[in-house]
């Protein structure tokens, strides 16, 4: 008998990404990190509740029924038993807020990320408690994030406001239903501008600005550590095993970041999903930007170890390449993308700013549109427009790149998404080339990344770097050494913004 012949267990990690939209769920190899299925709930799109004009709420037990689907569905399809799974990640759409009763009990449906309701009180919590006070200890302007929309309930229903007895993000309410316990991190209470970088503690202050009972805040866990474990009723209704612990939890830009392992200065994560995303990691508290740019505290941050990430949005991304897919006689974006490609660098003078996605927080929140200039009806067909609208919305990303480079970052590092962007030459090439930095293309997801974070509570960075460059690694897209038509044609579309930016 051969004493070295031993025979390992496969163990697995589970990740959740909670979504508006759906609800994926992935199963990893915990050795090694391959993803072994990515599940998606429900089939269709969920739905979004808008009572009124500019409001978006969902109730929190859609998530918790999709949860338990996918994580069912998962162990059956994959034929392995619960006690298969070591550990849980979670990734959840960032800014909501869920208030429970002394029971966990929500009162109300979540205000989600995209409902606009707080604003103006978001605002006039910047002007009154100052601006330079604001940017040096939240970071950021109160704006519309969680802690100005709970502020909102208060005001506006005091009856439900008066029943709670925490508050929690939408990715604090899953780990709670798993494991009935209430928690947060410190980077969850920065995205709902509660912490206060200068004194690394809750921003008391706020809370007392906008009289909020100190005790509605959930307890602090670290994001890489033993936040909870599966309870007994979680396990009956998710179909996971009683004691499963949960090994960590983030925001999906932070998570984003995380999946594309990107944790320290100089280091970007880019998506090119509806909306683009630039997500930049330093170590300074410096805020020149943050009227235009968020600064949170990164999945890594500590008081000792700074690492904030800097979020930059823009809005009118891959909805403008959706809407000439859908407005144009084409049949998919590798039709548009050859198309596209037939036609020079610089769409022979066609323009395309694509704005048309409501206010832009990096264009100090003007509401532009999108604007089409310079078409030649003689000349100028659908393949023009498919270039003009890849390189518009690569500049904007040029142009976003700019204004964090007046907040200090210096890139050396991008990596990105396979999403459909990203797979453009075109778009890549002339993004790579303006900024002069390669981009590294991955395909992963945000429910694979928080999976694999599972294993980061041990503090083994580096394997888990390793297991992203042998799993995920697609490509890069290096800086072309021809640059200047690039730059003509960025330099013109820039005019062409800062004129329209004049005029409004």
């Amino acid at each position: 008998m051969n004493p070295f012949n031993f025979i390992f267990d496969t163990m697995y990690s589970i990740g959740y990404d909670i979504g508006s939209s759906s609800i994926k769920a992935a199963l990893v190899e915990t050795r090694t990190g391959k993803s072994v299925d990515v599940v998606s709930k429900p089939d269709v799109e969920m739905e979004m509740i808008a009572l009124k004009n500019g409001w978006a709420e969902q109730d929190p037990a859609d998530w918790w029924k999709h949860i338990c689907d996918a994580t069912k569905t998962l162990i059956e399809k994959n034929n392995i038993t619960a006690s298969d799974i070591s550990g849980i990640g979670i990734s959840y759409q960032m800014h909501g807020l869920v208030v429970v009763d002394k029971e966990g009990i929500p009162l109300r449906n979540s205000i989600i990320w995209c409902d606009s309701r707080a604003v103006e009180i978001g605002q006039d919590a910047f002007d009154e408690l100052g601006n330079d006070k604001c940017a040096s200890q939240l970071l950021n302007s109160p704006a519309n994030f969680t802690a100005s929309k709970l502020k909102w309930v208060k005001e506006n229903e005091s009856k439900v406001y008066d029943k709670i007895d925490k508050f929690m993000l939408p990715g604090d309410y899953i780990a709670y239903r798993l494991s009935n316990k209430i928690c947060s991190t410190i980077s969850g209470l920065s995205e709902g501008i509660f912490w206060d970088f200068k004194k690394n503690t809750i921003a008391d202050w706020l809370l007392e600005y906008y009289q909020i009972n100190p005790s509605m805040v959930p307890e602090t866990v670290d994001t890489f550590s033993v936040q909870g474990k599966v309870s007994a009723q979680g396990a009956a209704e998710s179909g996971l095993a009683e004691g499963t612990p949960i090994l960590y939890r983030a925001g999906d830009q932070p998570n984003n970041a995380l999946s594309l392992n990107v944790f320290n200065p100089g280091e970007v994560a880019a998506t090119g999903g509806t909306s683009g995303v630039v997500y930049a990691i330093t170590e300074n508290l410096s805020v020149k930007e943050s009227s235009r740019v968020n600064n949170f505290a990164h999945v890594n941050y500590s008081p000792s170890n700074p690492r904030i990430g800097k979020l930059l949005c823009i809005n009118g991304s891959g909805i403008q390449y959706r809407w000439l897919l859908n407005n144009l006689d084409v049949t998919s974006y590798d039709e548009m993308n050859q198309l596209a490609a037939s036609v020079p660098i610089g769409s022979d003078g066609v323009t395309i700013l694509p704005f048309g996605n409501g206010a832009e927080r990096m264009l100090n929140n003007k509401t532009l549109g999108t604007q089409l200039s310079n078409i030649n009806l003689n000349n100028h067909t659908k393949a023009h427009l498919c270039r003009a609208a890849l390189e518009g919305i690569a500049f904007s990303f040029v142009y976003g790149m700019e204004i964090m480079k007046s907040d200090g970052i210096a890139p050396k590092v991008i990596r990105a998404g396979n999403d459909n962007l990203f797979r453009s030459d075109i778009f890549s090439n002339t993004i790579a080339t303006l900024i002069g930095q390669e981009i590294e293309i991955y395909n992963t997801t945000g429910a694979i990344g928080a999976a694999r974070a599972c294993e980061l509570h041990t503090g083994n960075f580096e394997a888990f770097g390793k297991q992203i460059m042998e799993n995920d690694y697609v490509m890069g897209f290096k800086p072309i050494k021809e640059k200047e038509p690039y730059q003509n044609a960025y330099n013109d579309w820039k005019k062409a913004l800062e004129i329209l930016l004049e005029s409004k």
